[in-house]
């Protein structure tokens, strides 16, 4: 009788069960305006330059409207503690780069919106197949080695002389049945699994400090090995497809997949140091590093006048932009791919391309949000190098189009033309929306009442 008095005044109370809210219905209401914002800014295009309403403007609405719905609902069946936030921000990026495309149409006379609104149908369909097929981000994380050797053919199948094929003299495209792709997107996401699914392994022996020099601990001598790889690989890249841009953003990639498994600053300064020193060597050596660095220097000496072409066009645009289809844009070369960012700016002024920047970084805040609830090692990994990866490729993008660092010809997700970039990026915020669910989700029912079975059973036997 005295054990059950003792008992029933140490057990501690049962634990409130608290149901996260899913957020569907806050996600609902977000794509609603999503899908608001970008049918005004496609409506806005035509009133600005023709002074008429679009004929296709119920088509249009009908198109994105379909697509949101198929993910939304997907996102519901199987997702349903995701992120309410994701999707609405992806939408509403995809309006406004087709809204810009559109624009871009009726200066050209050319019809690439409806193509982009087809790629994205594309990249939403495989949205859903990723939701559907990976129910548990994990077992993404049991061939590290394969998944690796699987991203390196993808980048070295443009070098291929059949399938190969160069445009602007990147070889970065393949060729299949008339049609072109860029496989180094595909790439990008699969070496970022590898990558996270590696330092999962071997993140204890990184972690290790070597000497210290500066106050900065260094790392092991024996530990170097993988980032001298990346750092080997990502130059031979440079060299061989003679194309700046993905060579830079993996190797980044890796640099602040290390520093979030280890925790070490140490690993950012020698990340640094091996881009400088790269840089120096590939500016002495490929002809087209060296050409984007003097156009960087000097954009009035490039015969193209990209750079100074958009930089006139964000001049021209001010503070809040000449309005959408009041400006000339297409006096940019390549306007609709990697100067889009430029062609936004003219039309929508600096706030308006600081609404999209912050845009970028509220949807990669959410991917790392997701990170730091994760329970498992690989899901943090990964998550932080998706939303890392995701938000260096916008800065990488942006800073070229606004010479704070030098061109380097990617494209800005979402935003730009193209169907291999925009059909990746959905992939790719797929699996943000497959880990933020994991994130979110609550513990199963037994955890938590094993867990406290067992807090009550110590406390007994204590009083034993």
């Amino acid at each position: 009788m005295s054990l059950d008095r003792a008992r029933a005044r140490t057990e501690p109370p049962a634990p409130e069960t608290v149901t996260p809210r899913r957020g569907r219905g806050t996600e609902l209401v977000l794509l609603i305006f999503a899908i608001g914002i970008a049918t005004f800014a496609y409506i806005s295009v035509d009133l600005g330059a023709l002074g008429r309403v679009p004929p296709n403007a119920l088509a249009y609405l009908g198109g994105l409207s379909a697509a949101t719905a198929v993910a939304h609902v997907v996102i519901r069946l199987r997702a349903p503690y995701a992120d309410p936030v994701i999707l609405p921000i992806v939408v509403t990026l995809c309006g406004l780069g087709l809204a810009m495309i559109h624009r871009l149409d009726l200066a050209d006379g050319t019809t690439r919106a409806s193509t982009q609104l087809t790629w994205m149908a594309i990249g939403v369909t495989l949205f859903v197949c990723v939701l559907l097929f990976v129910r548990d981000h994990r077992v993404l994380s049991r061939l590290p080695y394969l998944a690796g050797l699987a991203g390196l053919l993808l980048l070295v199948l443009p070098l291929l002389p059949i399938v190969g094929h160069s445009i602007r003299g990147a070889r970065i495209w393949i060729n299949v049945g008339g049609m072109t792709f860029q496989p180094g997107e595909a790439a990008k996401i699969i070496l970022i699994i590898a990558f996270a699914a590696y330092l999962v392994q071997t993140r204890d022996a990184l972690a290790l400090a070597g000497r210290r020099f500066l106050g900065v601990d260094l790392p092991r001598a024996r530990d170097l090995g993988p980032i001298l790889l990346v750092w080997l690989g990502a130059l031979g890249i440079l060299v061989v497809q003679n194309d700046l841009g993905p060579s830079v953003l993996l190797f980044g990639i890796f640099v602040l997949m290390i520093y979030v498994a280890t925790e070490r600053i140490s690993w950012i300064i020698l990340g640094l140091l091996l881009i400088l020193a790269g840089g120096f060597a590939a500016n002495a050596v490929v002809s087209h590093v060296a050409e984007r660095i003097d156009f960087w220097m000097d954009p009035f000496i490039d015969p193209q006048g990209q750079v100074a072409q958009s930089l006139y066009g964000l001049a021209y645009g001010g503070l809040l932009g000449t309005g959408l289809g009041q400006g000339r844009p297409e006096l940019t070369p390549i306007a609709e791919s990697d100067f889009i960012g430029s062609a936004l700016g003219e039309e929508l002024g600096l706030t308006g391309l600081i609404a999209i920047i912050l845009l970028y970084a509220l949807l990669a805040s959410r991917g790392l949000r997701a990170g730091l609830l994760l329970r498992d090692p690989f899901g943090k990994l990964l998550a932080a190098g998706l939303a890392a990866g995701f938000f260096l490729q916008v800065f990488i993008v942006l800073g070229g189009v606004t010479r704070l660092i030098p061109l380097t010809g990617l494209t800005t997700p979402f935003l730009s033309l193209g169907g291999s970039s925009l059909v990746m990026n959905w992939v790719l915020v797929a699996l943000l929306i497959r880990l933020s669910d994991a994130a979110r989700r609550p513990a199963p029912p037994s955890a938590t009442s094993s867990s406290t079975t067992d807090t009550a059973v110590t406390q007994v036997v204590r009083i034993r």
